[in-house]
């Protein structure tokens, strides 16, 4: 009996792996193309103000204060702008990675970290999942859902007077107002996202990766 059940399960799982055959290459296209807009635009909107940037990075009392400030305002321009294109066309997509990660750790650990995990505020306690974890005594659980009621009234007291004072309806005609938190949210899935890159590869659609691999040896998954 069990050997027919594992004979069965082969089977299955032979026919399934034929049937999705096509799709294996699509993770690794939809992760090279949500990513690729994201850092190309960063690596614009760096390089249109170079100097602010570089300042921002040098200055110990508002900014980073990193050494040589303008060379590392130049290396992330370049690495965001050049890593977006490459991810765009699937080329050196293993490689260009592992700059564009060590991006994403610079930005998690000396700009968002300080600010917690959400990249905008939640301001509803009681949908937040820190309401889940601050009865258990997570850390920095009870400190969040304090916040978000901060936020709430804050954000309350912001709609209230631009209904009052402005013109809320073409304010609000592209989206809800929010207020930002800048926490390690966005940039920490960008890192998971290209530490999957890393084992994925470029994958096998819209990929130069996967066209020099078939040009030139066994090709890659």
């Amino acid at each position: 009996m069990i050997s027919l059940i594992a004979k069965l399960y082969n089977q299955w799982r032979d026919l399934a792996s034929s049937l999705l055959s096509p799709l294996r290459g699509l993770p690794a296209l939809g992760l090279r193309l949500y990513l690729a807009p994201i850092f190309i635009a960063a690596g614009l909107h760096k390089l249109h103000n170079i100097e602010d940037i570089a300042a921002w990075f040098g200055n110990p009392d508002w900014g980073l204060g990193l050494p040589a400030p303008m060379l590392m305002a130049v290396l992330a321009t370049f690495t965001e702008l050049v890593g977006g294109l490459l991810l765009l066309v699937g080329a050196a997509t293993r490689l260009i990675s592992i700059p564009l990660i060590v991006t994403m750790l610079v930005a998690i650990f000396s700009v968002h970290l300080p600010n917690g995990w959400f990249a905008i505020a939640p301001s509803n306690p009681e949908t937040s999942t820190a309401a889940i974890l601050a009865p258990i005594g997570f850390p920095g659980a009870a400190e969040s859902l304090t916040n978000s009621e901060q936020v709430g009234e804050r954000l309350s007291a912001a709609k209230n007077l631009l209904r009052e004072h402005g013109n809320y309806d073409w304010l609000t005609g592209k989206g809800g107002i929010v207020i930002l938190n800048n926490g390690i949210e966005f940039a920490t899935t960008y890192l998971l996202m290209l530490l999957a890159l890393m084992q994925l590869g470029g994958g096998r659609y819209v990929s130069i990766d996967y066209w020099l691999a078939r040009r030139f040896r066994q090709p890659e998954s």
